[in-house]
């Protein structure tokens, strides 16, 4: 008798858990986490001027700049720099000798790295500033000289003369910029010009006539 209300206990007890089994929900599928996608990261810069982005650009005027010297009574070359430039160009990498270049500086940026010289080049016997604000460059041809540099050729106006000035241009590399995102291209460049011929005299021929100019610019594209 005691056996058998043992196996009653006992079947009774499994019948109640499979019940209280069945009656329990199995837990739903936990879905899987979202997966964010890998940032799509820009192709470095390229120094072939073939793949350069054809189209309009403009200098970022905070990397564009000027570098000029002259001979100090032979002595030494003297060092100055003119930072108010800004500039355009429409670049045609298929037909480089198709590009456009427009350059427009401000006289009262030319800076001799010293007050009082500084005073002197904004004077009617240097730069005449007040009465020539502004100095100009307009391209009227480029000739590639190599795959990655081109004679530049226009016209120059400073202090009312226009006359004909040629610079040798090197293009340095183009794409995203790392820091603001634009895409830019590089160029380097050097161009020689006479101050005489710009009916700037003085001191002559103490201070050289001779001016060496450096130009720096990073053009962004317009987007």
């Amino acid at each position: 008798m005691r056996q058998t209300a043992l196996l009653l206990a006992s079947g009774l007890l499994f019948t109640a858990g499979a019940a209280r089994t069945a009656e329990t929900p199995a837990p739903a599928p936990t879905p899987p986490a979202p997966t964010t996608p890998a940032p799509v990261m820009p192709a470095a810069p390229s120094s072939d001027p073939t793949q350069v982005r054809p189209g309009a650009y403009v200098l970022d005027s905070a990397h564009g700049k000027i570098t000029w010297s002259v001979s100090h009574l032979g002595f030494s070359t003297y060092y100055g720099q003119i930072t108010d430039v800004t500039a355009q160009a429409v670049l045609d990498p298929k037909e480089p000798a198709k590009s456009t270049l427009t350059v427009t500086i401000g006289t009262d940026s030319v800076n001799g790295l010293n007050d009082r010289l500084n005073q002197h080049l904004k004077a009617p016997d240097f730069f005449d500033t007040a009465k020539f604000p502004k100095a100009t460059f307009t391209a009227t041809s480029i000739e590639p000289t190599s795959p990655a540099t081109a004679r530049v050729n226009g016209d120059l106006t400073l202090k009312g003369v226009t006359r004909p000035v040629a610079f040798d241009a090197t293009f340095n590399q183009a794409g995203t910029n790392p820091v603001n995102q634009a895409y830019t291209v590089g160029f380097d460049g050097r161009a020689v010009i006479k101050r005489s011929d710009f009916g700037i005299n003085a001191f002559l021929p103490l201070l050289g006539d001779e001016v060496s100019l450096r130009l720096e610019g990073e053009f962004k594209a317009v987007e």
